[in-house]
């Protein structure tokens, strides 16, 4: 398999397990536009082949897995744009969790907003003793809009998830793995070799096993979810309408500065 073009995602190739990089980390790794794309391109192209069988998903850099939407991007979208990107990566994050393959999420640093939907859509998340997760969306005028509000209750339960996503409350490694929101916590310097030990265990057993398991999992959320889905891209826009998530928007700096 070839590297997508580019330079917002990276993707080395070894069967049966694929790395794939989340690379701005000039910005934390927050996602744009074109690393929505550039991603997606990247697992469709995983997705298709029969030779992979696990795919990591990470991140350059150690400070952050992703913070989320770029605040320049964030900022100027209107109503309705807000509802495509919403669209957009509820449709990402679907991808990532129907795929034949098994994802593991390796968490270094600050996975919040988008970029913590994008693990809840994993199939397992290991983290970093430095990682930070959290829903801040509520603190800057909005909502999540990648799946969130459906797959953090689906994870941990209605009543923590719910705690969360009203606070906007960011938590460390030890008490998200507490809460179920990760299966294990390591050291920086030997989490993806632990990413890397946990795909081999999978990719020994039966693959095609292993897809029917994650198959029949999922049946169970299938059902009733779209229109769960549907209804958070319509609030998520309804908040473009108005002047306080503008006026919010660039909090999720200082509450980076005060939590680091």
């Amino acid at each position: 398999m070839a590297k997508m073009a580019g330079e917002l995602v990276k993707s080395d190739f070894k069967a049966p397990i694929t790395t794939v990089k989340l690379n701005r980390p000039q910005v934390l790794n927050a996602y744009n536009a074109d690393l929505l794309t550039q991603l997606e391109a990247t697992l469709k192209q995983i997705s298709d082949s029969d030779q992979i069988a696990a795919v990591i998903l990470t991140s350059v850099g150690n400070k952050a897995f992703s913070v989320g939407g770029d605040i320049d991007y964030l900022e100027n979208l209107s109503s309705k744009e807000a509802q495509a990107l919403s669209k957009r990566g509820q449709k990402l994050c679907e991808l990532i969790e129907s795929m034949p393959q098994v994802v593991i999420a390796a968490v270094d640093g600050y996975a919040l907003g988008g970029g913590m939907e994008i693990t809840l859509a994993c199939d397992l998340r290991l983290a970093s003793t430095r990682s930070r997760f959290g829903q801040p969306e509520v603190k800057l005028g909005m909502i999540p809009a990648f799946g969130g509000t459906q797959r953090l209750p689906r994870l941990i339960g209605e009543g923590e998830a719910k705690e969360l996503l009203y606070t906007g409350e960011i938590i460390d490694s030890t008490l998200a793995y507490n809460l179920g929101l990760i299966n294990k916590v390591v050291t920086p310097r030997s989490l993806l070799a632990e990413a890397e030990e946990l795909a081999l265990k999978i990719t020994e057993r039966s693959t095609k096993a292993v897809e029917y398991i994650k198959k029949a999992i999922n049946q169970k959320h299938s059902q009733n979810n779209q229109s769960a889905l549907e209804y958070e891209s319509q609030a998520f826009a309804e908040c473009f309408k108005t002047k306080d998530h503008r006026l919010r928007i660039r909090e999720i700096q200082k509450i980076i500065k005060a939590d680091s």
